[in-house]
This record gives structure tokens, sequence and C-alpha cells, in this order.
């Protein structure tokens, strides 16, 4: 049992080191990801989200020194007693409580370092989840920016239509008032030239 239990042990160590990796590369990823952002306040929330994913893996770690610690005391503890103690029966029934203490031990370990496991490994899918909508979003924004900038294309070509209109029609009125003044200066001079000849 002590054996399978040691197994047990090194394979929830293993998967706590891969997702101790894992996370620092996401988290990696989330800084890269805040560098690359356009606007302040974007880079802000996403540096915001890395922290928390930061504070989260140390916190992990802590808990795994612990475990590794703990363990470690135990080890030794009982290595020290089984020394100590002589060959008689007290001993001997000393020696099994201590073993059964240390089998107990190790599975309350065993059970922490499966917790932590579990933790880290909720904490790569929070995070995968966080940089999969934090892309979307960032998706999202670099399509509204180009549609805001064909949109400010079509205004500014709108704005160029409208005054080239409103000089034209500035242009039109002027001639419509020549035009006007021309017509009626020729029918005053008609006039003049019918009614007063003499003039």
């Amino acid at each position: 049992m002590a054996s399978s239990a040691d197994v047990h042990v090194r394979i929830c160590g293993q998967e706590i080191i891969k997702y101790d990796l894992e996370i620092k590369a996401l988290v990696q990823d989330l800084e890269q990801m805040a560098r690359e952002q356009d606007r302040e306040t974007d880079r802000l929330a996403i540096l915001s989200e890395t922290e928390n994913q930061r504070r989260q893996m140390l916190s992990n770690q802590t808990a795994w020194r612990k475990a590794n610690l703990a363990c470690k005391l135990c080890i030794d503890h009982s290595e020290k007693d089984e020394l100590l103690q002589g060959g008689d029966y007290q001993s001997t029934r000393q020696r099994k409580v201590t073993k059964e203490c240390l089998v107990e031990t190790s599975s309350n370990i065993t059970e922490s370092l499966m917790s932590i496991s579990r933790m880290m490994s909720e904490q790569v899918k929070q995070t995968e989840d966080t940089i999969g909508t934090l892309a979307t979003s960032s998706r999202t924004v670099l399509e509204t920016n180009e549609e805001f900038k064909s949109m400010t294309g079509t205004i500014h070509f709108g704005r160029k239509l409208i005054l080239k209109y409103n000089r034209r029609e500035l242009t039109d009125k002027l001639l419509i008032f020549l035009a006007l003044a021309l017509f009626f200066a020729t029918v005053l001079y008609i006039l003049k030239k019918r009614l007063f000849p003499f003039i």
C-alpha cells in the first residue's frame, strides 16, 4: 500500500509540475497580449487579469511546498523514531503504530497534492478561457476599429462632396445674379433708346 501511495504521490507531483509550467506559459501569453493592445484600458484590464493569475499560481506553489515539507518532516520523524527504539515488543508495537501513522499521513498528503493538482488544472482551464475571451474581444475591437476607419473615410468623402456642392451653388447664384443684372441692364438700355432717343 505504501509503494502504491508513493507512486500516486509521484504522479500527482508530475501533474502539478506540468500544470505549473502550463500556467507560467499562459501568464506569459497574457503579458504578451497586454503589450499588443492599442487601448490603455484594454492593456490595464489584461494586466490586472495577469496579476490575478500570477497570485493564484504563487498560492498553488506555496501549498505544494507546504505539502512537500510536511511529507519530509513526517518521514524524518518516523526514521528518527525507528532509530531510537529498541528491539522489544513495545518498540515493535510503536513501529507498527508509527507505520500506520505514516501511511495515514501519506494518504493525507496525497489527498492534499491531488487537491492542489485539481486547483492548478482548473486554473489552467480558467486562464485558457480568459485568453480565448480576450482574443475574441480584441478581434471585435479591431473589426470595430476597421469599420470606424471605413465610416470615417465615407464621412470625409461625403463632407468633400457637400463642400463641392456648396461652392457650386454659390457659383450658380453668382452667375444667376450676373445674368439678371445683365438682363435688367439690357432692358433699361432698350427702354431708354425707345422712350428717350434724344438722351
